[in-house]
């Protein structure tokens, strides 16, 4: 978190050089201080910080792809004439044991048009996911295990 923290100042530290706390100058001073922070991690020793902001970055972006597929589907459904919906209620099994992981795993999916994360057990083993497009039980359980959970379990256990 030490790492993270002087980051942020670095990127702080850029912007105010340039007189201008802009999105676009916080970016480019976070993005340079990452660089510097990385070049210098043989001089202040090794940190997993660099591994895990890529791994956030690497979720974030797999939301977003996830995010436009499903709202071209379900606007796909709401416009054709024939409606292709078959929804259903699906019970994932869960590999991720925290706290943090199961909440964000439920809010991706409750994010993601088309489905909605409803109840986790009481065991926490089973998240229950209605999905508005279940065409294969296996298939839908897969794509969330595969997908977000995957990632979730990569940044956050």
């Amino acid at each position: 978190m030490g790492i993270f923290l002087l980051n942020i100042l670095l990127a702080l530290a850029w912007a105010a050089l340039l007189g201008e706390f802009t999105g676009t100058n916080l970016l480019a001073g976070f993005v340079l201080g990452y660089v510097a922070l990385w070049m210098m991690q043989y001089v202040m020793g090794a940190s997993d910080y660099f591994v895990k902001l890529r791994q956030v970055i690497e979720l974030v972006a797999l939301f977003l792809w996830e995010l436009i597929k499903a709202n071209l589907r379900v606007a796909y459904s709401v416009l054709a004439p024939f409606s292709s919906m078959r929804p259903g209620i699906i019970a994932v099994p869960l590999d991720s044991k925290t706290d943090l992981g199961i909440t964000t795993l439920a809010n991706m999916i409750t994010l993601t048009p088309g489905t909605l994360s409803i109840d986790v057990s009481s065991d926490r083993s089973v998240i229950y996911v209605h999905g508005m497009h279940v065409d294969n039980v296996e298939a839908f359980q897969h794509e969330i295990k595969d997908g977000f959970e995957r990632k979730v379990i990569e940044v956050f256990e």
